[in-house]
């Protein structure tokens, strides 16, 4: 039989499209999301658009201020620095589980995807390479067993898209070969079952990534001073 598999609601597609548009940078840091204009673009009523503010508020994309509006969350030191140590500690805490109890057909479909991404890279597929990268690390979190951290976790990965688009967009090809290379030495420490290992790679690579994203943005605040 197969598993039920609900239809995305309109509110949720409302929410993907804005998604989009703040993580791959058509919507700027602090900027203001204007319901009508929004609402008019997509064909959808007011208060879809509303709805959908209200859930990427929860994913931490959005600001709605009262009698003021909606506004893209700013992107700054401290939301960049809160958003890596979370997911870091997160992720080490998964990961030590997945290194204890994981099974071939997890590493089947972490290997896949992680030979997937290489070949989005190889074609300057930078959207693929993104998506595919969230569910590679979606996959590994198979043995989580945790309500609060799974629930968290989702509402992160925009943000965590959005800043990774950050730093490709002004690293280029050597952050996206950094990336690759952090996660084929995860892979070969989750083989070998070395929890230590894993933890040090993943602090290593949430300081790094962390770093580029803070140099992106003061990239482009020197460019475009406010």
């Amino acid at each position: 039989m197969n598993a039920f598999r609900p239809r995305e609601t309109l509110t949720e597609q409302v929410a993907r499209h804005i998604e989009n548009l703040i993580a791959f940078g058509q919507l700027g840091s602090g900027e203001r999301i204007y319901e009508g204009a929004m609402a008019k673009q997509m064909d959808v009523s007011h208060g879809s658009i509303r709805e959908g503010l209200l859930l990427l508020e929860k994913r931490h994309l959005v600001r709605n201020v009262p009698r003021k509006g909606a506004f893209v969350t700013p992107l700054d030191e401290f939301f960049v620095r809160s958003l890596y140590e979370t997911l870091e500690l997160y992720l080490t805490h998964t990961g030590r589980k997945l290194v204890r109890q994981w099974q071939p057909a997890d590493m089947e479909r972490l290997e896949s995807l992680y030979a997937q991404m290489a070949a989005s890279f190889g074609k300057g597929d930078l959207m693929a390479f993104l998506e595919l990268g969230i569910e590679y690390t979606k996959a590994s979190l198979v043995y989580a067993d945790n309500y609060f951290i799974v629930a968290a976790i989702d509402d992160l990965w925009p943000s965590a898209k959005r800043c990774a688009f950050v730093a490709f967009q002004q690293g280029g090809s050597h952050v996206i070969e950094d990336n690759l290379a952090h996660m084929q030495q995860s892979i070969q420490a989750i083989k070998d079952r070395d929890e230590a290992r894993l933890t040090e790679i993943l602090h290593r690579y949430a300081m790094q990534q962390c770093q580029q994203v803070l140099e992106a943005i003061a990239s482009a605040n020197r460019r475009d001073p406010q």
